[in-house]
């Protein structure tokens, strides 16, 4: 009750809802709409087509096509084996971060696994996308600014409300860039899993198809959550996941996966057993076991346990008619002799197919005749398919963080199941494919791919992204130390490495692998001075100029500022790395010496050392020749004619 009389127009909007629903738009009346389902003729826009619009959707666009001088600055503090691992983590707003990487990533993700906002009205996420107002004109407008005039980009992290006029655009809106640039980062034979639930699912689905290709969609998964979210009506306990690929003619044509690499080595034990003369309940026996023993790299096959003198098999209820109208025959249990139970349509095929089965000896009659028949399906046909993805627990994904993190009690709401992940990944990856999540949350999808390289012993690459998003002080996670979710998980993965490391040094005997470890780095500003384009008094331009005089600002670090320029080169932040003295000059050795950095000073000497070496390029800074223009010259010369590329900045 406020206290104030009826409201009209919000009751007859009320009423209008309820007669014509399909003419509400973000709640706001589509006039034209309503014309034309009362029968009036409305004049047809100049050209009709199908797609996907929203408001802001022209802005959108544009976010598309900005460009950043922001950069990753490495946190080494926060880092495990930060000179060694193909791992990592970055802090920062996914945006501006996947803007950074275009360069050093294009074309180089295999895949990419998304837990975005759900907008069911309670998430919180950036918008809007906006990271070059200056002050004056954005403090006008929100008065949320950092101390040099520019967004706070923090501030920009709200909740997006169902009572919000533009809930869905502010959504799409916040999507739309993100997963375009994200499909530049994929390969072509790359492919991209996105988590959504029916709040905006129909709208994603059409937003990818626009982004991907509607020739690129692959499939939508069903993934059960045990979450049922609407009790007075149909019950919903499950979301959704999915799946584009970036060219979908290159994938693989039954999309195998690398669990295969499984099923070969349960073949290979099933004969190692039998060459023993070991009797066939021992053998099964040992089979369970190892699949109990490993269940992540047998989670594909696990149903596979039962054993005879052909090989490892489970029973498959393909009998079941998937309809009304299947054969209806007697089937009598070979010992207790009384007639079986039958599927409830009656069995796929005639009476005359059972004989056949059951005279080869593949028909499973269970204890008695209470059970209805299964058909021995032997491990050496099955083909692991996405076909074949396994529905999993949605309460696993607390229990993987509790495990973990001993003692705690809630860190981090509905995180994504490991298990689940790490199925998609077995599908989509091979060893050494690099797996970006740039709606990183707690760090499940770095875990999975962690927990698959130790299952399988390879050497997969994870690219977390995460906003260091506050966390609420009288949340679990905030008590127990953490103050954003980006420390949650960084946490997250250290602990992972941890328990991983002390496994490894346990075993006796462990095939060598990559070094376990993360690669940490925080979105910063860039260590160069940014040009002023907003300024048009003469005497500020020339002040300006002044200032130009030397590019970098005056705290820049000389490992933040080769970061810098090794992503601005193109090279990925795990690109070999080498630190040398040539010349009694410090010098990066980038890449295998295809190109080199020098940061900290020019000789003459350097640059003939420099030249035997006959890299491809040379990038150092203009600062270093103390003006002078006669060894600048000359070495641009020398250069130019041993084909070594030159750039001074």
């Amino acid at each position: 009750m406020d206290g104030l009389s009826l409201n009209i127009a919000q009751d007859k909007l009320s009423q209008l809802r309820q007669l014509f629903p399909e003419v509400f738009r973000e709640d706001k009346i589509d006039f034209d709409a309503l014309k034309t389902i009362l029968g009036e003729q409305v004049s047809p826009p100049a050209q009709e087509h199908y797609g996907l619009t929203w408001a802001g959707k022209y802005d959108a666009h544009r976010e598309i096509q900005k460009q950043t001088t922001a950069t990753l600055t490495p946190d080494r503090a926060n880092s495990i084996n930060f000179d060694t691992s193909e791992n990592v983590f970055i802090e920062g707003e996914n945006l501006e971060v996947l803007r950074v990487l275009q360069k050093s990533y294009y074309g180089k993700v295999k895949m990419i696994y998304i837990d975005p906002p759900y907008n069911t009205g309670n998430d919180s996420f950036v918008y809007p996308d906006d990271y070059s107002e200056r002050q004056d004109i954005y403090k006008k407008r929100t008065g949320i600014t950092d101390e040099e005039g520019f967004l706070n980009k923090q501030d920009l992290w709200r909740k997006n409300t169902k009572e919000s006029g533009q809930f869905h655009s502010v959504w799409l809106s916040m999507m739309f860039p993100r997963l375009y640039l994200s499909r530049n980062l994929l390969r072509n034979d790359g492919v991209i899993f996105v988590s959504i639930d029916d709040n905006e699912q129909v709208n994603l689905k059409i937003m990818l198809d626009e982004i991907f290709g509607v020739e690129n969609f692959v499939g939508q998964i069903i993934w059960k959550n045990v979450t049922d979210n609407n009790p007075t009506l149909i019950n919903i306990e499950h979301e959704y996941i999915l799946v584009y690929a970036k060219q979908k003619n290159l994938l693989p044509e039954s999309w195998k996966s690398n669990v295969s690499d499984a099923k070969t080595v349960l073949e290979d034990f099933y004969t190692k057993c039998k060459s023993q003369d070991l009797p066939v309940k021992e053998i099964e026996k040992r089979i369970r076991e190892l699949i109990s023993d490993n269940e992540s790299v047998f989670y594909s096959i696990s149903r596979y346990k039962l054993v005879d003198k052909d090989g490892v098999y489970t029973g498959s209820e393909s009998v079941h008619n998937p309809k009304p109208g299947g054969y209806d025959f007697d089937i009598f249990h070979p010992y207790t002799k009384r007639p079986m139970r039958k599927p409830a349509n009656g069995y796929r095929f005639p009476k005359t197919t059972y004989e056949d089965m059951d005279a080869a000896g593949i028909i499973l009659y269970g204890e008695d005749e209470n059970r209805i028949i299964k058909i021995k399906k032997y491990l050496s046909d099955f083909e692991d398919t996405l076909r074949s993805v396994i529905v999993l627990d949605g309460r696993l994904g607390s229990y993987d963080i509790k495990r973990l993190f001993t003692g705690s009690q809630k860190l981090f709401n509905n995180p994504k199941p490991v298990e689940l992940v790490k199925s998609l990944i077995a599908y989509a990856t091979d060893d050494k494919d690099i797996i970006l999540d740039f709606f990183a949350g707690s760090g499940s999808t770095a875990q999975a791919v962690e927990q698959l390289n130790e299952d399988n012993k390879s050497n997969r690459r994870f690219i977390n992204v995460q906003l260091p998003e506050l966390l609420d002080s009288d949340t679990e996670a905030y008590k127990a130390g953490y103050r954003t979710i980006a420390d949650i998980s960084r946490a997250r993965i250290r602990k992972v490495i941890e328990k991983q490391t002390q496994k490894k040094n346990g075993q006796l005997q462990f095939q060598e692998s990559e070094p376990l470890g993360f690669r940490a780095y925080k979105l910063t500003q860039t260590h160069f001075k940014v040009w002023r384009s907003d300024l048009s008094n003469p005497a500020d331009i020339l002040e300006q100029l002044g200032v130009f005089q030397h590019p970098l600002t005056d705290d820049y670090q000389t490992e933040a500022l080769f970061t810098e320029l090794l992503l601005k080169a193109g090279y990925s932040l795990t690109v070999p790395v080498e630190r040398e003295e040539l010349a009694g000059v410090p010098v990066y050795r980038v890449n295998n010496g295809t190109t080199y950095m020098a940061l900290e000073g020019i000789s003459r000497e350097l640059i003939e050392a420099l030249t035997a070496r006959q890299p491809q390029r040379l990038i150092t800074l203009d600062k270093l020749f103390n003006q002078d223009n006669e060894l600048l010259s000359n070495t641009r010369l020398q250069l130019r004619e041993a084909g070594i590329e030159f750039a001074v900045i």
